[in-house]
């Protein structure tokens, strides 16, 4: 599937060899996805290495913009500033199974949990009740062992996959998007993954180009809410840092047209892959700042870009954003679009 960097460019920095959440390196990503019938759902996981979170902790923060959500794991994140399961992203009425089978899997992992300490199982949610039935839960924990068995570095899955079999957005299918960004000097990477699922149709901005009001096929039902971020660096970061990253990440959600909606559940989760914690200088911090903006405005855009024309629940469909009549209002607001001899 076709991807924003392909055709144009999203701001300044250089975008990582994969231009995905996995070029952190030791960042795994994997999806479980239920189609079929009434069913167009599933999960996303995401771990920040492959062995024991449980007894190798990584540093962590948190960012809710509007906090009409029900995802499981944040305060105690916000509290200690640290993250000790995978990050599973899933839909609304799901979480509760969700955090059920991933502390059933956390269990497996070490056996001090629930003798000694509990544990603190994070689950993310958009809601996908337009194309799924979300009344059914359907993703339980065979959804949830293989999203964690199957991920893996490398390439990430975009589009109608996993979490984001469900999702739209301004007016059109959306799905997971990931992006990257290196920060250099001193060289550090930050990968975003996002799941988008907000937004009034005609409100779709790209490269500073309100595309939404020119595409013929805007005007599909509005999804006023949500999105999820998980951000991955390797730089040495405090808690407190991580969560002035994490923030960030609604700046590039505010690039593509969102207003954080009355019903919209904005959130992000922020860690860093090293064992230190640090304080960095300003020039550092401003660069990820700006690594943050543009990886999560890109990993947005990624999101629409990837995903195909879906039909779900009781005959609903939400088409997929018609790239080639992005990419010619582009050109004639003067974005240079690649592939046309700029």
């Amino acid at each position: 599937m076709p991807r924003v960097s392909e055709s144009v460019s999203i701001g300044l920095l250089p975008l990582g060899s994969l231009n995905a959440i996995t070029d952190v390196t030791g960042v795994l990503v994997g999806h479980a996805s239920i189609r079929g019938g009434r069913l167009c759902t599933g999960i996303t996981a995401v771990l920040p290495h492959s062995r024991n979170l449980y007894r190798e902790k990584i540093t962590a923060a948190g960012a809710v913009l509007n906090g009409y959500g029900k995802s499981i794991g944040l305060m105690q994140i916000e509290e200690l500033g640290t993250l000790e399961t995978p990050i599973l992203l899933t839909s609304t009425l799901n979480v509760p199974r969700v955090a059920d089978a991933l502390i059933t899997y956390m269990l497996e992992q070490d056996a001090a949990i629930g003798t000694n300490e509990t544990v603190n199982p994070v689950v993310l949610e958009c809601f996908d009740g337009y194309l799924s039935d979300s009344r059914a839960r359907a993703v339980g924990e065979r959804e949830v062992l293989d999203a964690i068995g199957s991920a893996r570095a490398g390439p990430t899955q975009e589009g109608c996959a996993g979490a984001g079999e469900g999702m739209r957005c301004q007016g059109f299918k959306s799905g997971v998007g990931t992006a990257s960004r290196v920060v250099d000097p001193p060289g550090y990477t930050l990968g975003i993954l996002a799941l988008p699922n907000f937004g009034f149709p005609g409100d779709l901005v790209i490269a500073g180009v309100p595309v939404g009001r020119e595409l013929s096929t805007a005007g599909q039902p509005s999804e006023r809410g949500s999105c999820v971020f998980v951000v991955a660096t390797d730089a040495p970061l405090a808690a407190i840092d991580l969560r002035r990253i994490a923030w960030r990440c609604f700046l590039g959600m505010a690039r593509t047209g969102a207003i954080s909606g009355q019903t919209s559940g904005d959130l992000a989760v922020a860690f860093t892959t090293h064992a230190r914690q640090e304080r960095q200088d300003r020039t550092v911090m401003n660069g990820l700042f700006r690594a943050t903006g543009e990886a999560s405005e890109e990993a947005i855009l990624n999101g629409l870009f990837a995903a195909e024309t879906t039909e779900g629940r009781d005959g609903h469909v939400m088409p997929a954003l018609p790239i080639d009549q992005v990419l010619g209002i582009l050109r004639r607001h003067g974005v240079p679009v690649r592939g046309d001899g700029q």
